[in-house]
């Protein structure tokens, strides 16, 4: 009597190799950016949320509030979280701040000079890197716009 023995085959086993490895390079990108997607979408939140708080300020003070320069820091964009820091005397007025580190940098301006504009329109601006490939994502708010994205190569 012969025993007969079942096992795969070592062409069977690099068939399996081979088909992992296909999705693998498949899966893995898409991973990848979704993981941006998700880091990214921060920026539109914050948007949102500062285009609130001047809405509001404005129903209380007849103005909006300007925020010249980008904050936290305006040279630095890329794949870290900054923290946001207590030292904006200008968002701290608006009352808005975020719930923790960011990863864009933020600012608000108008159509009219002054730290106070009366009568104008606002632009509330985030912008963020988080690949760190030099091409910013950029996403802007205005009074009566709801946030839009918009970058080099491409909108949404």
């Amino acid at each position: 009597m012969m025993m007969t023995r079942r096992a795969f085959t070592l062409v069977e086993l690099m068939i399996v190799v081979a088909i992992i490895g296909i999705l693998a390079a498949i899966a893995i990108p898409n991973f990848v950016e979704m993981q941006y997607r998700a880091k990214r979408a921060e920026v539109p939140a914050n948007v949102d949320g500062i285009k609130t708080a001047e809405m509001g300020y404005d129903a209380a003070f007849d103005g909006f509030l300007v925020v010249t320069t980008f904050w936290p820091d305006s040279n630095f964009i890329g794949k870290k979280t900054q923290v946001w820091g207590t030292s904006t005397p200008s968002f701290q007025k608006l009352g808005w701040a975020p719930d923790g580190a960011v990863r864009g940098t933020y600012r608000v301006t108008t159509t009219v000079a002054g730290s106070t504009a009366k009568g104008a329109d606002f632009v509330v601006t985030g912008r963020c890197d988080v690949d760190a490939d030099k091409n910013e994502a950029t996403y802007t708010a205005t009074k009566s716009i709801n946030t839009f994205f918009w970058n080099n190569n491409d909108t949404y």
